[in-house]
C-alpha cells in the first residue's frame, strides 16, 4: 500500500536531519507499527505521507503510484495534537470534515451515524466540542479520521486521553477496520499495543531506520536463549548435578514445584532428556522478549 524509497528530510537549511535515507514498505491490509524515541523522525515521515511537507530527496508510492495530491482523500490521519473546532457542534463538524474529504453531505451523514452507533455517542450530535471531556473529544477525532473510509489510516498515539475501557473500544475498531482491508500505520509508545495489534514494525532512531520486519520475527532476533522451566517430583541429588552442568537462574520452590530459568545454547531437543532425569516437566517455554525490551535494547545498541 505504501512504499518509501530513500527519503531524506532536513530543516534549518540542512542543519537538522529529520530523516536520512529512510526506506519502508507497508503491506496492504496490515497494521504497521512506527516506533522510535521522541524526535526520532516519525512525525516528519507522517507529515510527508500526508503531503504537509515534502522530502528533500526520495520518493513515496501509494498503491503503486507515486504519491500525489489525489491520494489525500484516500488517507485518514489522526494526529497526536488534535485539531477540531471547539465552538462548532459535533454533527456540523463531522459533516464539514466529511465533505472536505470529498463526501456528499448524505454520505457523510450516513457514515457519521454509523460511527456514532459503533462508539455509543448518539447523544452528542448537537453538543459543541467545548462541552465534551478530553476522552469524548478523542472519540470525535477518531470518527473524523475514519468517516470517509480511507484506504490508509495513520494513527499517532490514538489511545492518548482514553480510559482503559474506551482505549479497548478504539483498539477493537482499529482491528476491525484492518480485518475489512484497511491498511493502518500506528505510531505509539505503548509497546503492549504494538504486540497486541501490529503485524509489522519499524524502529527509527536519530533519523534512521534501525530495524524492521514482522513483530514476532523482530522479537525473535533479540531472544537470549533463556528457557522458563517448571518441574515436579524433583530428585534433589540429580537436580544438584544438573545445576552444576547448566546455568540455573531465579530458582524458586513452591507447593512441590520447582521454578527456574535456564540459559543455554543447547538445542531444546537435547535439554528435554536432561530435564526428564530430574523430574516431571510441567512447563518448558523459551522466553521471547517483549517489544518494550526490544525497543530499549535496540535504541541502546544504536546509541553506543
Amino acid at each position: 500500500m505504501l512504499k518509501a524509497e530513500h527519503i531524506t528530510k532536513t530543516y534549518n537549511a540542512g542543519k537538522k536531519v529529520a530523516l536520512l535515507d529512510f526506506s519502508l514498505e507497508v503491506p496492504t491490509g496490515s497494521i504497521y507499527g512506527l516506533l522510535g524515541p521522541n524526535g526520532a523522525g516519525k512525525t516528519s515521515f507522517i507529515r510527508i505521507i500526508n503531503q504537509i511537507t515534502q522530502p528533500d530527496s526520495g520518493k513515496i508510492f501509494f498503491d503503486d503510484e507515486e504519491l500525489n495530491i489525489n491520494h489525500i482523500r484516500k488517507i485518514g490521519y489522526m494526529p497526536e495534537e488534535r485539531g477540531l473546532y471547539k465552538n462548532m457542534t459535533v454533527g456540523d463538524q463531522l459533516l464539514y470534515f466529511g465533505e472536505l474529504k470529498g463526501m456528499t453531505k448524505e454520505d457523510a451523514l450516513r457514515e457519521a451515524k454509523y460511527w456514532f452507533e459503533q462508539l455509543n455517542i448518539d447523544q452528542w450530535w448537537k453538543k459543541k466540542l467545548s462541552e465534551l471531556s478530553k476522552g469524548m473529544a478523542q472519540k470525535i477525532q477518531f470518527v473524523v479520521t475514519v468517516i470517509h473510509r480511507p484506504q490508509l489510516l495513520i494513527f499517532d498515539e490514538p489511545f492518548s486521553g482514553f480510559d482503559p475501557v474506551n482505549a479497548n473500544l478504539i483498539k477493537d475498531q482499529i482491528i476491525r477496520l484492518k480485518n475489512e482491508g484497511t491498511t493502518i500505520i500506528l505510531s505509539t509508545h505503548r509497546m503492549e499495543s504494538v504486540e497486541e495489534m501490529c503485524d509489522y514494525v519499524a524502529l527509527i532512531n536519530n533519523s534512521k531506520k534501525i530495524l524492521d520486519g514482522k513483530v514476532f520475527e523482530v522479537r525473535e532476533k533479540f531472544k537470549k536463549n533463556i528457557f522458563s522451566v517448571i518441574l515436579s517430583d524433583v530428585d534433589a541429588a540429580t537436580f544438584e548435578i544438573f545445576s552444576q552442568k547448566f546455568p540455573v537462574e531465579n530458582l524458586k520452590m513452591e507447593n512441590g514445584l520447582v521454578f527456574f530459568d535456564l540459559k543455554n545454547e543447547t538445542e531444546q531437543s537435547a535439554l528435554l532428556p536432561e530435564l526428564l532425569k530430574i523430574g516431571k516437566i510441567r512447563s518448558f517455554d523459551e522466553k521471547i522478549p517483549g517489544m518494550n525490551e526490544v525497543f530499549i535494547n535496540a535504541i541502546s545498541a544504536a546509541n553506543q
